[in-house]
This record gives structure tokens, sequence and C-alpha cells, in this order.
């Protein structure tokens, strides 16, 4: 929507802006939580849902369960369960994140009801589909653990945990202009513009990969056993070199997109340090990528992996922004603001 107001109030902006940083913290450490579960193969250590072995507060040692735990949760499981205290408080802590992060995201719905008073009906309503969407994924989480991680439920999961950081990204980047509108760094490249979008649906195809990647390795951990780690890439599919080979061409690409950027904005602009971030983050995440696939798969890799990957793509989404700052943030028109076009 168009309004012919050009400010809010700066403190309800400032109170807004920080919830909507500290919800995709928050939101961060999840994705984290999330990748250690499935490094770990935490992901059915609670067995039920939302209780965790039938209790709000998960046992601490077999003693805590009764003597025929097995039978009452292990049916849908087909017989294996087996009580692991580290896994099960891994999966629950996993958990009590997830529903803070639906809490945070309430907060920052609340913060935007002063935005909606002062005529912005648009930041309201993708802060309420934030809290919708957090509410869904909670419902899929539950479906993760009732369909036995099957994994096109564990993909979907993946793939809605980055449209909530795409929409929190988002608010908190209008918010952060808003009432400075004149700070905001465009991209005047238009080879690099054309780029972005492309760069996105490319870093997103191969989280999508890297997800397929995991769902075979949970088959191959399956069969060969957790002390079997070192053979575990041996035994994958196509899948993984898809994913290895795309790297290549996703790392090629991006070089040539931060190069545009910094070449046209230079180095100290919003806009060149965002690049250069992700820049670094590309090669961490190479780094990683490398640890796991010719050293043993380490543990410790799999999350950090993962965030990386789900970091950069936030990243690119706010040099996207960035982009097409006129058309989503602020119209601009010879360094005097005429409205704002959200």
């Amino acid at each position: 929507m168009t309004s012919s107001k050009t400010h809010i109030d700066s403190k309800a902006n400032r109170r807004f802006r920080r919830l909507a940083l500290n919800t995709v913290i928050t939101l961060y450490f999840l994705i984290i939580a999330g990748g250690v579960v499935r490094s770990t193969g935490a992901g059915m250590g609670c067995p039920d849902w939302p209780r965790c072995f039938g209790r709000w507060i998960p046992p601490t040692e077999i003693s805590q369960l009764p003597a025929d735990y097995k039978e009452i949760y292990g049916a849908k499981l087909k017989g294996e369960i087996e009580f692991n205290p580290i896994k099960t408080w891994i999966e629950y802590v996993n958990r009590l994140l997830g529903a803070f992060t639906g809490i945070m995201i309430f907060l920052t719905l609340l913060a935007s009801v002063p935005i909606l008073k002062s005529g912005n009906t648009k930041i309201f309503l993708l802060s309420l589909s934030a809290f919708i969407l957090v509410g869904f994924q909670g419902w899929l989480g539950a479906k993760v653990v009732s369909y036995e991680l099957l994994p096109i439920v564990v993909t979907l999961h993946m793939l809605l945990a980055i449209v909530i950081v795409f929409l929190l990204l988002y608010l908190f980047t209008w918010a952060y202009y808003a009432n400075n509108p004149l700070k905001l760094n465009l991209i005047h490249d238009k080879n690099a513009n054309k780029l972005g979008l492309i760069i996105l649906v490319l870093s997103l195809a191969q989280i999508l990969l890297g997800t397929q990647v995991r769902e075979t390795m949970d088959e191959v951990i399956v069969k060969m056993g957790y002390d079997a780690r070192n053979q575990w890439m041996d035994s994958l599919g196509f899948e993984f070199y898809i994913h290895r080979s795309f790297s290549l061409i996703i790392f090629g690409v991006n070089i040539y997109w931060i190069s545009l950027i910094i070449k046209s904005e230079g180095k100290g602009s919003v806009a060149g340090k965002i690049a250069t971030a992700c820049l670094w983050i590309l090669v961490a995440e190479i780094g990683t990528g490398i640890l796991m696939a010719y050293f043993g798969v380490p543990p410790f890799a799999q999350p950090i992996h993962l965030t990386l990957a789900i970091l950069l793509i936030g990243l690119q989404f706010i040099i996207w922004l960035l982009t097409n700052g006129k058309k989503y943030l602020v119209y601009k028109d010879n360094l005097k603001v005429k409205h704002t076009t959200i």
C-alpha cells in the first residue's frame, strides 16, 4: 500500500526493529539446534509430542521410565526405541527454542500494532504472517516426529524456516530505513541487480539438495551405524555428487556477483560490507563441506554447515532488498523522500 506518512513514531520503530533483529537471532539459534539434532541423530530423542516420554520435563535416567517403555513408545518406531538421555535433552532443548522463537515472533507482531495505527498495513500483515507460519512450523515439527523423519516433511520443515527468516529480515531491513530512507544504499549496477535473484534461487536449490543428501545419509546411518562414520560418504548416492559439484557453480557465480557489488558500491558501503561477509561465509561453508566429505563427517561440522548456508542466503536476501529498495523499501527522488511504499 502507499502511505502519505513518511515517518512513524521513532520509539515504536526502534522497539519493532530491536524485536525483529532479536527474533532473527533467536531463529538462527533454533536452526543451529536443529542442525545439532540432525547431526547427533536425536530427532527421535523424544518419541512423542508435545511431551517427551509422556512428561513435560524429560527423564534424565532410565529408572524414571516404566519398565515397558519400549512397548509404549516403540510401537510407531517399529520397536527400535532406546532411551538416550543426551539425545532426549538435545531434542527437548530444540523444542524449547522453537517455543521461545514463537514467543519472540508474537512480541514482534505486537510491536507492529503501532505501525499499523500509523497507516502501514503491510508491515502488520507480514508480522502476522510470520507468527502464523511459525505456528505452522511447530505443527510441522510434530509431524516430523509422528511421520518418523519422513524426508519430504523434513525438507518442508527446512523450506518453511527459510521463508520465516526472509520475512523477519525484511521486517528488520524496512524498520532500519523507515525513518532514515536517505541512508538506503541502493545498488546501481544493473548486472548485479539482475544476478541477485538468480543467486537466491541457486542458494535455495543448493540448501534443498543438501537436505536430500542428509536424508540419504540418515538411511546410510541406519544400515551402518554411528561407529562407521568414516565410511558414510562412500555409501552416499548421486545426490551427494550433485550437491558437491553444484557448490562449484554456486561459488563461481557468487564470486562474480560479489565483485560486481564491491566494484559498484565500494567495500565501505552497506552493500559492500554485506557482500564481503557473504564471501567469507561462502568460503567457510565450502570448508565445512570439505571437512564432512574427507574427514569422516565430524559431528560439529554438520550444524555449522547448515547454519552458514541459512546465514548466507539471509544476507543475500538483504542485498536483494537493497537492490530493489525503491520498490520494496522507499522511493527516493533527487535525494528527497516522497512517500513510503509499504
